[in-house]
């Protein structure tokens, strides 16, 4: 009989990131769904990129499954500026997390990667198999490599050691507890705050990157928190799982949608000048699907809920 996982709600689960985007949202799920001994620890309180106090902190709790969702993580900007940085903090963080579970007896880890992991050009949509099979974005290059790395550490240590390792690769994420930094957030994030701003101080238009032309798939954090759940219980498997909605929009209509939602009555301005980064980034979601997975929350309706959320994050300050 095959083993099954996550089916005690006592089992002891780290949540490494949990007070990120992603890792909160798998938190919100794995207690909405009666789990009771999740231990998390902040950055403050634990640094992951010290590989002693990571080996120390595993030597001590002991926990039985992992979702690693923490990263040095950043927009075009934040990327391409701090290069070096988001390449060494991301091995170390990942090498140390992983190295810790396989020593200290993680019955299963599931690593979070990002859909920049695929080559610029892949034909769409992207397909797991299209792993190294030509050029990186250059301005993420550092990050996706470091994220090729863990998923290639996750299926070197099942094949050498045993370890129930697997890897999902997230598309584009929104929702609750996104970064909303002027320089350091993600396309959907940025934009949210820029038409709020624009909003309140009545600006006559809000400039953004690029030509609005490339096109983006986005999923509702809590979405992806359901699958990351549905697969620690159903997938056991080397490789990489693709986590989307196989549906995508362009960074105009994108635009458009956030403008109406913040109620925004001025002009768009695109500034030609600009990066656009990857023309196209769908996610092929075929594998997901056939496991029986399938997204819930419509774009619309996701933009609201996190538009609200970050009302409430701004009136917190």
């Amino acid at each position: 009989m095959a083993e099954t996982y996550l089916k005690d709600k006592s089992s002891k689960i780290y949540i490494a990131g949990h007070n990120g985007m992603v890792g909160s949202a798998i938190m919100r799920k794995l207690t909405a769904e009666g789990f009771t001994n999740i231990i998390t620890r902040s950055s403050k309180e634990l640094n992951l990129i010290n590989q002693v106090a990571v080996n120390d902190f595993f030597e001590e709790e002991k926990p039985e499954y992992v979702f690693f969702a923490a990263a040095k993580v950043g927009g075009i900007v934040a990327n391409n500026t701090y290069r070096g940085e988001f390449l060494y903090d991301n091995l170390m963080i990942q090498s140390n997390v992983i190295e810790s579970s396989r020593k200290f007896g993680v019955k299963k880890l599931m690593f979070l990667g990002s859909s920049c992991i695929y080559p610029k050009m892949a034909p769409q949509p992207l397909k797991e198999e299209y792993l190294l099979t030509g050029e990186l974005e250059p301005t993420n290059e550092p990050y996706a490599i470091a994220k090729i790395a863990g998923i290639k550490m996750c299926d070197a240590y099942r094949a050498q050691y045993g370890c129930n390792y697997i890897s999902v690769m997230p598309t584009n994420l929104y929702g609750y507890n996104d970064n909303y930094h002027p320089q350091n957030s993600h396309v959907l994030p940025a934009l949210i705050r820029r038409f709020d701003e624009a909003k309140n101080n009545n600006a006559k238009e809000v400039v953004i990157w690029g030509t609005g032309t490339p096109k983006r798939e986005f999923l509702f954090a809590d979405d992806l928190a359901d699958a990351c759940y549905f697969l620690m219980q159903n997938y056991n498997e080397a490789g990489l799982v693709n986590i989307g909605c196989g549906e995508d929009i362009s960074i105009k209509d994108l635009s458009l949608m956030i403008k109406e939602i913040v109620g925004y009555v001025g002009e768009l301005n695109f500034d030609h000048s600009k990066p656009d980064g990857t023309p196209r980034k769908l996610m092929d979601v075929n594998t997901l699907t056939q496991l029986g997975w399938k997204y819930r929350t419509e774009l619309q309706d996701g933009l609201k809920l996190t538009y609200e959320n970050f009302k409430a994050l701004i009136l917190s300050k």
